[in-house]
């Protein structure tokens, strides 16, 4: 599918930079820059005469003469191109109004202005991508982490393409013959497909299953480890909070319940985000605004991949902090004694007795035990990263509900082969496990949902 018009758009920051890239794609993309490209003794420069992925140095200048800026080209015939098209991008020097001028000139010329994420839409429509690579672009720009970013650039490159067409092949092998037999019972038999088709069901199952699962890891990879702060009043969660960032960012007071709401901050562990949330102080209170911030505090850790649990060090064990143990107990985290710089009465040994979280000294007001505490978060997270090397994640909602689709008409098939049923009923099942499937890929998806999922696309992509 190519489109008659022509489109472009400033594909760099809107800040002002030392470069900036004007993209356009069309068929007519070379003719429309050959309207306003110049050599530098003030002749046109035919582009439509330049050979594919070339640079050209020239300037822009408008209809009245007038030079615009001194700028690099370069040609990217169809197909070879971002969209399959005819793609010209326009190197010019950095700043808004420069752009601005370079696209009103194209505008007039006939060009069209591209809607957010036009361009890879283009590209999907046009095969270049499936829909599942279109949105791992949106991904790779918007990693937080070295490891969200490998795992976007992985389906960019179609790892969960490849993974789709095969389960979808297996599929319609058996729809295929199925319908044949069906149709031509004398030189097909229909015998033993019953235990054939169940055991190609066991694998997709398991297969949908194992994605289906990884779909948990998919979002700690893409938004990052969702990280409580939690503890009693007054033991340091909010001062942890500003030493571990480095900044001032939490309000620290010794007066008890000041937070009385989640703060959340992104910090980097080695190539693992922790999207951090500091939580109120946990504890019983008549103070209904406090209450209502502990409630969000329990709801945190209910959410939470990890916790840190603070402790007041120069205190002993209370109820309340049995209370928090308690409620974190099956997540995964570390417990801190705080105020390490003082008179000290927990000690690791004391908590190991409560629970297996790893306990460490530390002071939120010198800085002692960050190190270690990094060191040990380090390599407790890249021990779990390890692991999701060369797996596949459903990273986004769309895909996950697509795979849930899957898995519902393979259950439904296993009952139906359970149940006896005649084989032609087979075939409503197999279809629809198929339809679903495809749409993680954008085989048989609808128009509004491809409108959907490129309208967040930023412009110029």
């Amino acid at each position: 599918m190519f489109y008659d018009d022509t489109i472009a758009a400033i594909a760099t920051s809107s800040q002002n930079g030392s470069i900036s890239v004007i993209r356009i794609s069309g068929k007519q993309s070379l003719d429309y820059v050959s309207m306003i490209f110049y050599n530098r003794d003030g002749k046109k420069i035919d582009l439509n005469l330049c050979e594919t992925h070339t640079i050209h140095y020239g300037f822009i200048r408008d209809d009245g003469g007038k030079w615009i800026d001194e700028v690099f080209v370069m040609i990217m015939r169809q197909p070879r191109s971002y969209t399959s098209e005819n793609v010209v991008e326009i190197q010019c020097h950095g700043g808004y109004l420069i752009c601005q001028l370079i696209l009103e000139l194209l505008v007039k010329k006939g060009v069209r202005l591209a809607e957010p994420g036009e361009f890879t839409k283009r590209a999907f429509l046009n095969g270049r991508l499936d829909l599942s690579q279109a949105e791992s672009v949106m991904d790779v720009i918007q990693s937080k982490s070295e490891l969200a970013l490998n795992h976007s650039l992985m389906q960019l490159r179609g790892s969960i393409k490849e993974k789709i067409i095969e389960l979808r092949n297996l599929l319609l092998e058996d729809i295929a013959f199925l319908e044949a037999a069906l149709d031509d019972p004398e030189h097909l038999s229909l015998d033993g497909f019953s235990d054939q088709i169940k055991e190609h069901t066991v694998y997709l199952k398991k297969e949908v299953d194992h994605l289906l699962k990884n779909s948990q890891n998919g979002r700690i990879i893409r938004e990052g480890i969702y990280t409580a702060i939690i503890g009693k009043p007054n033991v340091g969660k909010s001062s942890f909070l500003n030493c571990i960032l480095r900044e001032d960012r939490a309000i620290v007071t010794d007066i008890p319940g000041t937070t009385r709401d989640t703060l959340e901050e992104d910090v980097h562990i080695g190539s693992a985000l922790l999207h951090l949330i500091d939580t109120a102080g946990i504890r019983n209170t008549e103070d209904k605004i406090e209450s209502i911030g502990i409630e969000k505090a329990k709801r945190s850790i209910e959410r939470a991949d990890f916790v840190i649990c603070i402790f007041d060090g120069e205190k002993p064990i209370e109820e309340e902090d049995r209370f928090i143990l308690e409620q974190s107990r099956e997540k995964k985290g570390v417990v801190l004694l705080n105020k390490s710089d003082k008179k000290v009465v927990l000690t690791p040994k004391m908590i190991a007795s409560l629970t297996d979280k790893k306990c460490f000294y530390f002071s939120a007001k010198t800085g002692e035990g960050l190190r270690e505490l990094e060191k040990y978060l380090n390599e407790l997270f890249m021990s779990e990263t390890v692991s999701y090397d060369d797996e596949i994640y459903i990273t986004n909602l769309r895909q996950k509900e697509a795979l849930i689709e899957t898995k519902t008409s393979i259950e439904q098939l296993f009952q139906s082969i359970r149940d006896g049923m005649p084989e032609d009923l087979y075939t409503i099942d197999l279809t629809n496990a198929y339809e679903s499937l495809g749409k993680i890929i954008g085989e048989t998806v609808e128009e509004d949902i491809i409108n959907k999922v490129f309208k967040d696309f930023c412009m110029g992509k």
